[in-house]
Formats: C-alpha cells, sequence, structure tokens
C-alpha cells in the first residue's frame, strides 16, 4: 500500500501571491484573442523593419549593395512550395535596407523563440498572460520545452497548415494565396475547437502534447479519464497553500498483443504466413533479376546494332566510296534516325565538311530529324568554327571559306530552334555565335525566331546580333501551366550580345538580362514587365509602348532611347543614364529615378506621380505639361528645364536648383524684371499650395510667377 504524499507546488504558491485579474470573458474567446495577439506580434515585428527598409530602398540616396544571400536563399524556400515568381540573380539594394530586411527576417524568429520559452517555463506567454490564459500539462505545472514544441510546432503548425496545403495545392484555387491564407485559417480553427465527443474538450494540438489550457485565475482540475492517471498527482486550490496529492493506484500487469496472443495459439498459421512471405520476397527478387538483365542485354543488342549499322552508313559517305549522291543521301538520312551519339556527332563535322549543296541540305534535314540532343554538337562545331574565324584574318579567300561553315551551321541550329517550338526548356546555348559576325558581303547569316517559344534557354554571353525574335515567348508557364509561379521557364539573356535586334511584341517577362547588350534593338510593345536588366546597354533603343512595370533597370543605359508611351511604372532606374531620352507620355508612376541623368531629355506630359526623382540630372529637359504630383525632386538639377504646366503639387522640391527654369508657358523677355502679372482669378492649379521655399536660384522673374499662380515662398507678399 502506498502513501499519499503531500507536497507544495512552488509554482502554484507563487501565482497564489499574485493579484488576480478578474475576467468576465469565456476562456474560449480569451483564447482566441491571445493567440490573435501572438501572432500580430511576431508578424508586425516583421512587417514594420521590412516596410521601412522598402520605403528607404525607394528613397535612399545611398550607394547599392548586393542583397543578404541569406535572404535570397529564403526567398526561394519560401517561393517554391508557394509557387511564387522568383527575382533570380543577386539583387542591389541600399545598406539600409539589406539591414532592416535581416532585421525582419530575423525579428519574428528570435520573438517566437522567447514566447515559446515563456510557454514552456511559466505556461504562458505575454499575450497570454494578458488575458488569463494559461497551458499546464496533466499534472497542473507548466508544460516543459519538449512539449511546447510538439504543442505548437506539430500539432498547431504543421498539421493544419499541411493540410489547408495539399487541398489547396490540388484545387482549382491554386496558385491564389487569399484564397489559401483563408483555408488554412479555417482548419486551424477547426483543429483549436476541438472534437465534441471528448468528456473535456481539448484542442487537437493539446491532446497531442498532453497538455490543458485553462483559465489562470481559476485551480486546475486534473484529469479523472482513467487513462490518463498517474501514480502522482498534484493540484491546488486556489484558497489554500498547500497542494493535496491523491494517489491512484493502478496494479501493473502485463498484457500480450493481441497479434501475438494469436500468433502463440497458431503456430501453423503463422508458419505458413511466413514461408508464403519467403516465397513472395525470393520470386519477386528473381522475376526482378530475370528484367534487369533481359533488359541490359536488350540494351548493349541495341547498341550493337545501331554501332553496325553506323559503320556501314559511314562506309558508304567515305571520300574514296563508290556511292552514288542518291546513295549518300540516303546513308545521310538513315544517320539522323539512328539513336547514338557517335551518329550525331558525325553529322554535325559532315555539315561543315561537306562542299555539296545537295548533301549539305540534307544533312541539315538529318540533325533537324535527331532533335534537340544534335545540339551539344552543333554548339561545339559553332564555337571551333568562329574561334577559326581569327586563324584567317589575313587570307580573305580562305576567312570567307569558314565563315560560309559557320553559317551552314548556324543555320541547322536556327531549324532545329524553329522545328522544336516550345520544347527548349534547359537548352544550353551560352557563348552560341548566332548573331552576324562578318560586314558587308560576308554577313551571310540572320537569325529569325519569330512567333516560336524559346524559354528556359541559356543564352547566356551569346552573339545574337541582328536577329529578329518578333512575337517570340521567352517565358513559359511551367510544369504546372500557370503563370508567374515558382517553375516558370525562363529565359537568361545575362551578357549577351544582341545588337539591332527585333524583338517586337516579344514577351520577355522576367527574363534575365544582366549587362546585355540591346543597343539599336527594336523592342516596341514587348513585355519587359519584372524583367532583370542591371547594367544593360539599351542606348538608342526603341521602346515605344514597351511594358516595363517593375523592371529592374539599375544603372542601365538609356541614352538617346525612344521610351514614348511605354510603361515603367514602379520601375527601379536607380543610376540609369536617360541623356537625349524621349519619353513622351511615358508613365514613370511611383517609379525610383534616384541619381537618373535625364540631360536633354523629353519628358513632355509624362505621369511621373509620386516618382523618386533625388538628385536626378533634369537639366535641359523639357517636362511641359508633366504630372509631377508629390514627386521626390529633392537636391534635383532643374537647370534650364521646361517646367510650364507641369503639376508640381504635393512635390518635394527641397534643395532643387531652378536656375534658367521655365514656369510659364508664354513667352518672356528674359530682361524684364518681373513677368507680366495675371489677371486675378487666373491661379494655375500645377504650382497652387506647392512650396518653393527651399528651391535654389530662383530668380526674380520665378518669384513672381510663384507668387501670382498661388505657390508659397516667404519673399511673396
Amino acid at each position: 500500500m502506498t502513501t499519499p504524499i503531500v507536497r507544495r507546488s512552488t509554482n502554484q504558491t507563487s501565482q497564489s501571491k499574485e493579484p488576480r485579474r478578474s475576467n468576465s470573458q469565456p476562456l474560449g474567446t480569451r483564447r482566441l484573442v491571445a493567440w490573435l495577439a501572438e501572432i500580430s506580434l511576431v508578424v508586425t515585428s516583421g512587417l514594420v523593419p521590412f516596410g521601412i527598409g522598402a520605403y528607404t530602398n525607394t528613397r535612399s540616396e545611398l550607394n547599392r549593395v548586393p542583397l543578404n544571400p541569406v535572404l535570397i536563399a529564403t526567398e526561394r524556400t519560401i517561393a517554391r512550395p508557394l509557387a511564387l515568381p522568383v527575382s533570380y540573380g543577386t539583387r542591389n539594394v541600399a545598406w539600409t535596407t539589406n539591414f532592416l530586411w535581416t532585421l525582419a527576417l530575423l525579428a519574428p524568429l528570435t520573438l517566437s523563440g522567447w514566447q515559446l520559452y515563456l510557454l514552456a517555463k511559466t505556461g504562458s506567454t505575454t499575450p497570454k498572460r494578458w488575458f488569463g490564459v494559461r497551458v499546464v500539462s496533466d499534472r497542473g505545472t507548466p508544460p516543459g520545452l519538449a512539449a511546447v514544441l510538439v504543442r505548437e510546432g506539430i500539432g498547431r503548425w504543421t498539421l493544419p497548415v499541411s493540410i489547408a496545403y495539399i487541398l489547396w495545392r490540388n484545387s482549382f484555387a491554386f496558385p491564389n494565396l487569399g484564397i489559401f491564407t483563408a483555408l488554412t485559417a479555417l482548419v486551424m480553427l477547426g483543429e483549436a475547437m476541438g472534437f465534441k465527443g471528448q468528456k473535456r474538450r481539448r484542442s487537437l494540438h493539446d491532446t497531442i502534447a498532453g497538455t490543458y489550457t485553462i483559465d489562470a485565475n481559476k485551480p486546475f482540475s486534473p484529469p479523472t479519464d482513467s487513462n490518463n492517471r498517474r501514480g502522482q498527482q498534484e493540484w491546488v486550490d486556489g484558497d489554500e497553500e498547500a497542494a493535496i496529492a491523491s494517489i491512484v493506484i493502478t496494479p501493473e500487469s502485463e498484457h500480450s498483443s493481441n497479434l501475438w496472443r494469436r500468433m502463440r495459439q497458431n503456430p501453423s498459421l503463422t508458419l505458413f504466413a511466413v514461408a508464403l512471405l519467403s516465397m513472395v520476397s525470393v520470386l519477386g527478387t528473381l522475376v526482378a533479376t530475370q528484367v534487369y538483365i533481359q533488359t541490359q542485354q536488350n540494351y548493349r543488342e541495341s547498341n550493337r546494332g545501331n554501332k553496325q549499322q553506323f559503320l556501314a552508313l559511314v562506309e558508304k559517305l567515305k571520300p574514296n566510296a563508290t556511292s552514288s549522291q542518291f546513295e549518300r543521301r540516303n546513308a545521310i538520312l538513315a544517320l539522323g534516325t539512328i539513336n547514338s551519339p557517335q551518329a550525331i556527332q558525325y553529322l554535325a563535322d559532315v555539315l561543315v565538311k561537306e562542299t555539296d549543296p545537295v548533301l549539305v541540305d540534307t544533312t541539315q534535314q538529318a540533325l533537324a530529324s535527331a532533335g534537340l540532343q544534335a545540339i551539344p554538337d552543333l554548339k561545339r562545331m559553332n564555337q571551333f568554327l568562329y574561334g577559326d574565324l581569327d586563324s584567317a584574318q589575313n587570307n580573305p579567300q580562305e576567312q570567307e571559306v569558314r565563315q560560309g561553315r559557320l553559317h551552314i551551321n548556324q543555320k541547322a541550329i536556327n531549324k532545329i530552334l524553329a522545328v522544336y517550338n516550345g520544347q527548349t526548356n534547359g537548352l544550353d546555348l551560352n557563348r552560341v555565335q548566332l548573331g552576324q559576325s562578318g560586314s558587308g558581303e560576308k554577313s551571310y547569316f540572320n537569325l529569325v525566331l519569330d512567333k516560336i517559344d524559346l524559354w528556359g534557354i541559356n543564352f547566356k554571353f551569346a552573339n545574337l546580333n541582328q536577329a529578329s525574335f518578333k512575337g517570340s515567348r521567352f517565358r513559359g508557364p511551367g510544369e504546372d501551366g500557370r503563370w508567374d509561379t515558382y517553375d516558370d521557364w525562363t529565359a537568361d539573356l545575362s551578357g549577351a550580345s544582341i545588337k539591332q535586334a527585333n524583338f517586337t511584341d516579344a514577351n520577355l517577362s522576367r527574363v534575365l538580362m544582366v549587362k546585355t547588350d540591346l543597343s539599336r534593338s527594336t523592342l516596341n510593345r514587348a513585355n519587359l514587365s519584372s524583367a532583370r536588366l542591371v547594367g544593360a546597354n539599351l542606348s538608342s533603343t526603341q521602346l515605344v509602348g514597351a511594358d516595363l512595370r517593375g523592371a529592374v533597370l539599375e544603372n542601365v543605359s538609356l541614352t538617346g532611347a525612344d521610351l514614348g508611351d511605354a510603361k515603367l511604372n514602379e520601375a527601379d532606374l536607380y543610376g540609369a543614364r536617360l541623356g537625349r531620352a524621349i519619353a513622351i507620355g511615358t508613365q514613370l508612376s511611383d517609379a525610383n529615378l534616384t541619381k537618373t541623368d535625364w540631360q536633354g531629355a523629353d519628358l513632355s506630359g509624362a505621369d511621373l506621380d509620386r516618382a523618386n526623382l533625388s538628385n536626378a540630372n533634369l537639366s535641359e529637359t523639357r517636362l511641359s505639361t508633366a504630372n509631377l504630383r508629390s514627386a521626390n525632386l529633392q537636391n534635383a538639377n532643374l537647370r534650364n528645364a521646361d517646367l510650364s504646366l507641369a503639376d508640381l503639387r504635393g512635390a518635394n522640391l527641397a534643395g532643387a536648383d531652378f536656375q534658367g527654369v521655365i514656369l510659364s508657358s508664354a513667352k518672356q523677355d528674359l530682361n524684364d524684371q518681373f513677368v507680366q502679372t495675371p489677371q486675378i482669378g487666373s491661379e494655375s492649379a500645377v504650382i497652387k499650395g506647392v512650396d518653393f521655399g527651399q528651391v535654389k536660384n530662383l530668380d526674380p522673374n520665378h518669384l513672381a510667377y510663384i507668387c501670382t499662380q498661388g505657390g508659397n515662398h516667404p519673399r511673396c507678399p
């Protein structure tokens, strides 16, 4: 017989000395509100520094630094399961943004860890303490770290989110994140409500962890269920200092499992089951071994047959062979049907060595039949031929011969890409030479791939000069068939030379074009939304009506480019060079134009609403009728700019240089001391209420116009 043990619960005793808070709300309501408060605290700790960092990045004048690799890895890890699009490559951000975004990642993790520690050691997080909610074990003590990790990590988050994710991923709602969030909230709410059939209704995460969520201002009543009784249990009456433990003795007994009992009662049946299982295992092993052996034998025989066929066909194509042209053509076509790397390599070599035009065309046809598997050998030969041109610079005749061979190779690659439209994802064509490499009569080849799906091709550092890609698509929906998800097939054109190419109506959305040379190319009406063009050369490029919304154009050269009616909303053009650019009617609202150089550009009628033009060089630019409402023109250089009828309401003009700026559309005599004062009631709405107090180099003409048109300046009467 066991003697009951009486213990003093230090945890409960200390709590009994604290003043108790009265709360009239039901425990379920307080639990829900406390949980929402916990989530809000964690989310806010991340969103606040993230938002400040994003704002700083668009408004900062500081030098840019590469984004923290930890942030890049985190972004891609989150983006993959949620099917979010990802900006590949290393982004440049302000150093303050880098710090704040790193803080936005670490702060929620730190706060969550601290709250879990409090929950394990005291039974309450900070919000739970506010609302009088406590989590205890079945003995009335704090749950401990292991139970908390099971309760929160598995029960509360992993199981509900996994169930919601599986339902969302396999439903019509994918990839709508709003529906996934709502579905997750419903599953988590259902999990928290528990099951109606329980005598003491508990949430699933409490049941899994063996914990109870109770009112912190009331004594804990231990479970009476016989399955949860222990050898020693303690609970505390809230009005007494001592805790009286009642011991319920349960005799220990050993119980064999039902399966083991049946096996002992039926030894013959057990022996039969073991024998049957052994026979199945042995037969399965024998069958699998035989299938493997037969497969390998068939593979060897197929290779042997292909090799013999290859050797026989090669004999017919030897220079000393007596085969007729018809037989040679048939042999070449037959080589294209052999599933052999040797045959493709041989055809790639024959293509540039053959002099008979008929056989050259036949070889191209054979390589096209071989398909995309011929590309690696054609690429190898392409690079060899291009490098071989330099060795014949002093011999024009020999150089022209080699140029012709390169042209034949390029034409074969062109044909395969056109025939296998949309099947090119993952194709490696980096450093391939598919552009014009000669001049004048030696320029034999023009790559033409109009209205072709070229998504997922690696064109890094390739030569695609003067190519035509009208209406072609460089990004595909990926395996899931949905656009703007993680698995989108996106081409990489970084470092490529694509001078004077034609991309009219092409889809280059989200495509990588870091340091790509697109000078004098035509990209009218092209879709370049969210594309990455960091350091690219777009000098004298035609971008009329192009969609560049959200594109990253840091340090890009757009000197002399035509951006008429282009959409550059929310684009990042930090440090871009746009001298003499034509941007009539261009949409640049919310764009980051910090430190951009627009000298001599035409921005007439452009929409620069809320754009950041701090430290920008706008000298000698035309900004007549432009929308500059709420734009940041702090420290901008506006010398000799035409701002006639430009809407400056709400703009920040602190430190802007207005020397020689034209504010009125009317012709003025610069020798006059003051402009003619407009009639009363004819105030211009475009500068009414604008603060010119900190603008530099305002002359008397400017002051007269500002004061008479409703602007604000300390020298206005």
